[in-house]
């Protein structure tokens, strides 16, 4: 009303839906996709997008859960979503893996590659993280969403990738092996 102008931030990433309880759906992401967020909204793979909160999170490990609200999501919406499973099991290096996310903010992408390397320690951000390594494309918008194996079961949340001109499919993803008891301490 002052006739100020004011600069809005705005970020995206991807989650996955990995549980309901009575009165919510809960979504795991990336601590980084939704840091410092003043609101969020979540948007569906019908493309209908509703407000959520951040739940927990823990920022050490860059893991988060958002909620939405049951109340607040059409029944249509409802019948359409999934619940995701998460794996109990390290991956192995060769595994194969689908990646998929919201890249660069046009709606869900699909990418695939296979496990590189697991238990490497990478630095983001002043923070050690634990992750696996892939070859699939992890690109912005990205993180927060799921790395699957040939089960389609979740083995990982998609982190990062390095860019440097020297590099090529170097991409990280948080293991669901390393952090299942913080994620069900979490929800």
């Amino acid at each position: 009303n002052s006739g100020e102008k004011k600069e809005i931030e705005s970020g995206l990433g991807s989650g996955t839906i990995i549980a309901q309880n009575d009165s919510e759906l809960l979504i795991l992401t990336s601590y980084h996709v939704v840091a410092n967020c003043s609101s969020l909204y979540v948007t569906f793979m019908d493309d209908n997008s509703v407000d959520g909160y951040v739940k927990s999170a823990d920022e050490g490990k860059d893991i988060a859960i958002v909620a939405v609200p049951l109340s607040d999501i059409s029944e249509e919406t409802l019948n359409y979503v999934k619940i995701a499973n998460l794996s109990v099991e390290q991956a192995n290096v060769g595994e194969g893996v689908i990646v998929i996310g919201n890249a660069l903010g046009y709606g869900m992408s699909v990418t695939t590659g296979i496990v590189s390397a697991t238990n490497r320690e990478l630095n983001v951000n002043g923070k050690t993280l634990n992750v696996m390594q892939t070859d699939a494309a992890i690109n912005e918008g990205n993180s927060g969403g799921c790395v699957l194996n040939a089960n389609g079961e979740v083995i990982g949340i998609s982190e990062t990738k390095i860019i440097v001109t020297s590099v090529e499919g170097m991409c990280y993803a948080i293991p669901i092996y390393d952090n299942t008891e913080l994620i069900q301490n979490l929800l």
